[in-house]
């Protein structure tokens, strides 16, 4: 038996290299080796508040993005959350489970109280149970998670340990983080400072659907500084990320012919950073005429979706009847 792996990916939009090398990348490789549950969080983005068509677009958007990437619908189970109400019912049980301090001190749920004191809503509260309940569904013991996610997951291990406690059943296992590749890609986004991201802004992210005239625009864009003042010195840090961004898409001689040319005090960033969008334009250019090829294919993202429904449900339908008998709800 293969064991279940589960991972999301919330529909707040394109996805980007960020998202491809830290993540996509290594669930293509996933699908040949475990049972995988790859979902789009459209649930979890009603915290946000999207429009209708906002929120079917990005749900089309990461559809149409996993499968450019490579991820295979009939090697794979890949669902839209919202397809698979038996999700809703779990977060219902486990609900009733958790508690209003351990949410609360949650450290996602204290930032974003920070961040928009007026948007406190209790899907925010309760956000790591829904994601528990996505994990548990599938009783998966590995999820791919980043470090700002580890605690979701240790209360996900903890809904689910509460539960076979209050029914005396060893019925959900842990799940644990897990990371497919020994070394975990940061990549690090345009504007000099920390990682890539949505939220950061149009220019700080390369999307894998970005034409390569707009790639060449944000990576000309791309903080830098006047240049070294001394030979072999250390890089600033957005020196730095660029450098971590070529290691990521160009070749090992690339790297090194700027690498020296840094580090002799020779280095023109304009050629860096035209050489950079370049290497960025090749390796998105096969990800960017699939995701254009299957966005015009309607028939074929309906048939994906309903294939990733009906098999995510067959799984989830079975954990709600367990857990609803182990519960005590029974038929008259």
């Amino acid at each position: 038996m293969k064991e279940t792996v589960v991972s999301g990916i919330r529909s707040t939009g394109k996805l980007h290299i960020g998202n491809y090398y830290g993540a996509v990348k290594n669930f293509v490789q996933m699908q040949h080796e475990y049972n995988c549950y790859f979902f789009i969080a459209d649930l979890h983005s009603l915290t946000t508040h999207p429009t209708p068509a906002d929120l079917h677009g990005n749900v089309k958007h990461v559809l149409v993005e996993y499968l450019a990437c490579g991820i295979d619908p009939e090697e794979t189970t890949i669902y839209i959350q919202s397809d698979v109400p038996e999700i809703a019912e779990l977060y219902l049980y486990l609900n009733m489970n958790a508690y209003m301090g351990e949410l609360e001190r949650s450290t996602s749920f204290k930032d974003k109280v920070r961040g928009n004191p007026d948007n406190v809503n209790a899907g925010l509260l309760t956000y790591p149970v829904l994601m528990a309940a996505d994990i548990l569904i599938h009783k998966a013991t590995k999820v791919p998670v980043g470090k700002d996610q580890e605690q979701h997951l240790e209360m996900a291990r903890t809904f689910g340990n509460r539960f076979n406690r209050l029914y005396n059943q060893d019925y959900f296992p842990e799940p644990y983080a897990f990371s497919y590749s020994k070394n975990l890609v940061k990549v690090p986004g345009l504007d000099g400072k920390g990682k890539m991201g949505k939220s950061e802004g149009e220019g700080n992210a390369v999307y894998l659907s970005d034409s390569p005239e707009i790639i060449r625009k944000k990576v000309s864009r791309a903080v830098t500084d006047s240049g070294p003042t001394a030979e072999n010195q250390e890089k600033p840090e957005a020196i730095q990320n660029l450098f971590d961004l070529m290691k990521i898409v160009s070749s090992e001689d690339t790297l090194t012919h700027f690498e020296d040319q840094y580090n002799k005090m020779a280095i023109r960033y304009g050629d860096f950073k035209k050489q950079l969008a370049e290497d960025m334009i090749i390796t998105t250019t096969p990800m960017r005429e699939r995701i254009n090829e299957i966005a015009a294919d309607t028939s074929y993202l309906r048939q994906v979706a309903k294939h990733g429904a009906l098999k995510a449900r067959e799984s989830a339908q079975k954990t709600i009847r367990e857990v609803r008998e182990l519960i005590g709800f029974k038929s008259f």
